[in-house]
């Protein structure tokens, strides 16, 4: 049963897109992130023409039965070269933004 847990994890959205760590995530919230992470991808897409791969790992952390937090880490890679950037934050959707803001502040620094 562990290897099936770690086997189901990884959701790939086509072949740019690799999401981890949401199976905390409820079906319909999972449908408004992958819209959100989707349209994200074509922005960067957009944005560089050497844009190759997003993978973002959610972990739950203090997990109560009132509250969570939501820490997520994203791995961009363009042109073979990896950008990293995590954030932590109480609202999954909030954090998914400020995390997509972070690479695009990283991205406009080159």
């Amino acid at each position: 049963m562990g290897v099936e847990d770690t086997e189901d994890e990884a959701i790939n959205l086509g072949d740019k897109i690799q999401l981890s760590g949401f199976k905390v995530v409820d079906p319909g919230e999972m449908i408004v992130v992958r819209k959100l992470v989707g349209s994200q991808v074509r922005k960067f897409q957009e944005m560089m023409p050497d844009f190759e791969r997003l993978a973002i790992n959610l972990k739950p952390v203090h997990k109560t039965e009132q509250n969570m937090l939501f820490e997520l880490h994203g791995n961009l890679i363009h042109a073979g070269k990896p950008i990293n950037t995590e954030i932590t934050n109480r609202n999954l959707f909030m954090g998914l933004s400020e995390l997509f803001e972070n690479f695009e502040s990283i991205l406009n620094k080159k």
